[in-house]
């Protein structure tokens, strides 16, 4: 017989209770800043939200990073490994114009749904990139992954979605696993993270700053509410999901991210009436089934 589980300790019960507050929040405040995107209606050029996305956030990124580093901002922006973080910067930007993209011509439900692909892309590219050995349950999560999405287009029957918007939010998937591949090296080389954070934050400004000059539109008072919104937000979300990694284990928290399609949907019928089908509501559930699948997995191969 299996020894019965000893009883978790109040005080850790409390801070398991808020570190999953702190996640499901944090995919919250990211759901709100994709809304915010969305409300823009490709208005402004999507160099320029990526710009204001990344400039915003510089400033309290900049001050916690003076407060918590060892060494104050300069030890925060010491690096020996400046290779790794453009190719995170590589990444990043390429999730982050690819996603901007779709929220602009797809449901927000949609988009989250696509951006679920990154697990599968991530053990792809550890096959390619960091000679991992990937046994036939993960390839064939990966494979039922795809077929989620494929039942979300519904090729050939009713589907309506902008394919090149839907290739945009897949390539941005891929871009995400680029980049968290490379902050797994970083990692392991002992990089800080407010490090990762603050050189993706400065690079993705300057790259989108310079990228957005020729198409610049000055926004409105109502377009710069919302770019605040993005730039802001995304900071909140950032700090909420470092504070929720940082306090519990993996394990716990991580499947709490998936409570986005929660808040993207909501949002989406709230604000656009965008209320998934039959097919969209089955693409979802499958592709957070294999992301789901390759969490539990990972668990399994660490143990």
């Amino acid at each position: 017989m299996n020894a019965p589980s000893s009883p978790v300790p109040p005080g850790q019960r409390a801070a398991r209770i808020r570190a999953i507050a702190c996640v499901t929040g944090s995919a919250g405040f990211f759901a709100l800043s994709a809304a915010a995107v969305k409300a823009l209606e490709g208005a402004i050029p999507l160099s320029e939200v990526v710009f204001f996305r990344n400039a915003l956030a510089l400033p309290p990124l900049l001050l916690l990073a003076h407060w918590t580093a060892g060494g104050g901002l300069k030890s925060a922006l010491r690096t020996r490994h400046p290779w790794r973080h453009l190719e995170r910067l590589l990444g990043g930007l390429l999730g982050m114009y690819g996603s901007f993209y779709g929220y602009a011509h797809l449901p927000l439900a949609a988009v989250t749904a696509l951006n679920f692909t990154m697990p599968l892309f991530l053990t792809a590219l550890s096959v390619l990139i960091l000679r991992e050995r990937v046994g036939w349950r993960r390839l064939a999560v990966v494979v039922v992954g795809f077929l989620g999405v494929l039942m979300m287009l519904q090729p050939g029957g009713s589907g309506t979605m902008d394919l090149g918007a839907v290739a945009g939010v897949l390539l941005a998937a891929l871009g995400w696993a680029y980049a968290m591949i490379s902050i797994r090296r970083m990692g392991e080389a002992g990089e800080a993270g407010i490090t990762i954070v603050l050189w993706f934050a400065i690079g993705a400004a300057v790259v989108a700053g310079v990228a957005a000059l020729p198409v610049w539109i000055w926004p409105t008072p109502l377009q710069w509410a919302l770019l605040a919104v993005v730039g802001l937000v995304s900071v909140v979300a950032q700090l909420l999901m470092t504070a929720a990694y940082r306090a519990e284990d993996t394990t716990l928290v991580a499947p709490f991210e998936y409570s986005a399609i929660l808040w993207t949907t909501a949002l989406g019928v709230m604000l656009w009436g965008e209320v998934p089908d039959g097919w969209d509501l089955a693409g979802f559930l499958v592709l957070v089934g294999a992301g789901l699948a390759i969490w539990r997995q990972e668990i399994s191969k660490a143990r």
